[in-house]
């Protein structure tokens, strides 16, 4: 006859069933936990790349002149430098820029070793002034992609007239990006128009 008793008695079954339990239990806390981790890093990832790409547009120059920086004598003193001419273009892959004179958005400063001036009127000759425009459109004051600029910055505002052998730095400030210095030295003699180097 069959032993009912020895049956109950024998619980090795119930204590793989135990454990079996107990490791999905496991294996499920697992996961969640995991799931967890990773997202909070997908999530502090996102975050880091948007710091890293902030830092960059604020050091990444966005403009960059092109060709020579060129210097005129003043009409009223032939001793003195009435204004620097300069060419600009974007930066490749550079957002545009609106050099608008009425409204503007960039500011160009001056400064030497006897003084300083911010906020120059620069200005850009409406004839030809734009030197390569890729739009066609006259009215657009954007500087895009592939597009350049002649830019004149008179120094009658300067209380110290520009002569000769002098140093001196443009400091070209877009909206978004790096500062561009223009460092240049006047020749010793003035001319009525001149390379600056």
């Amino acid at each position: 006859m069959f032993n009912w008793k020895k049956l109950h008695r024998d619980e090795s079954g119930q204590t793989a069933l135990e454990a079996a339990i107990i490791l999905i239990a496991f294996i499920v806390v697992a996961s969640v936990f995991a799931f967890a981790v990773l997202s909070s890093g997908s999530k502090s990832t996102e975050k880091g790349t948007q710091a890293i790409n902030a830092g960059l547009q604020g050091v990444q120059s966005s403009m960059e002149v092109k060709g020579a920086v060129i210097a005129k004598v003043d009409p009223t003193d032939d001793e003195a430098v009435g204004s620097v001419v300069m060419t600009l273009s974007l930066v490749a892959g550079g957002d545009p820029i609106d050099m608008n004179t009425d409204n503007r958005k960039v500011v160009v400063g001056y400064r030497d070793s006897q003084q300083v001036k911010n906020g120059l009127e620069w200005t850009i000759d409406a004839d030809g002034g734009w030197l390569v425009q890729n739009d066609g459109d006259e009215a657009d004051t954007l500087l895009e992609d592939g597009e350049l600029v002649e830019l004149t910055v008179p120094l009658d505002e300067l209380e110290t007239a520009l002569g000769a052998n002098t140093e001196f730095t443009l400091e070209i400030k877009p909206p978004t990006g790096a500062v561009i210095n223009l460092t240049r030295t006047t020749p010793p003699a003035i001319e009525a128009v001149m390379e600056l180097n």
